[in-house]
């Protein structure tokens, strides 16, 4: 992605916190099927090689494991917080006017090739691994175990697992740090007072003085 100095981010661990608040990234692939696409809530082990593995599932219908399976490389797209900045947040806007509209948002991208695997055990321990990641929170989890084991089995033959060992990771946190300090506080003030939850989502994430 294009990645200015000001915006990028290094740190591993702010690059894996923001894999893990995804709650649904997107894996995209290019392959004889052409250019695919698919929406997938995913695991991470942190670590698991030098910036961590993903892992998730694609339904066996959904032909894009086949590219994954053929050696395509993968590029998975975790996005964060998002917000329009108006131009009439900048203070600077009064002075000279020479200011226009962006965007603020915080996205990670990683990448690599992926191991494809249909192995029942492996599989049910994946799909147990996410179940238990977002049914924790509930007064009475679901579990995997609570369907009868014969049509889990059955749910089993319908998907295809992959592990995605991370080879590039990138992460842009574009938050006005090209901005002057005074308009850094307008932005994150303006943002403040949206009632959209995903301005004041966004203006939390902005540097303060």
């Amino acid at each position: 992605m294009y990645l200015p100095s000001a915006f990028a981010v290094d740190d591993l661990t702010a690059l894996h916190q923001q894999i893990l608040d995804t709650r649904l990234a997107v894996l995209v692939t290019q392959g004889e099927q052409g250019l695919q696409a698919s929406h997938l809530p995913l695991l991470l082990n942190p670590g698991e090689g030098p910036h961590g593995t993903l892992y998730g599932h694609l339904a066996r219908a959904n032909r894009q494991w086949q590219a994954l399976q053929a050696g395509a490389e993968a590029l998975v797209i975790f996005a964060g917080a998002d917000a329009y900045v108006s131009p009439s947040f900048y203070p600077a806007k009064a002075e000279h006017g020479k200011v226009v509209p962006t965007w603020n948002y915080v996205a990670v991208h990683a990448s690599g090739t992926a191991e494809v695997f249909s192995d029942a055990e492996r599989l049910l321990r994946l799909v147990s691994a996410l179940t238990e990641r977002h049914e924790s929170g509930r007064a009475q989890p679901w579990k995997v175990d609570d369907a009868p084991a014969q049509y889990i089995d059955g749910m089993l033959k319908a998907i295809v697992g992959f592990a995605l060992p991370i080879q590039r990771l990138e992460g842009k946190r574009k938050l006005s740090q090209n901005r002057s300090t005074a308009d850094i506080a307008g932005v994150r003030e303006g943002l403040a007072a949206s009632p959209d939850p995903h301005d004041q989502a966004l203006a939390h994430l902005m540097p303060k003085e």
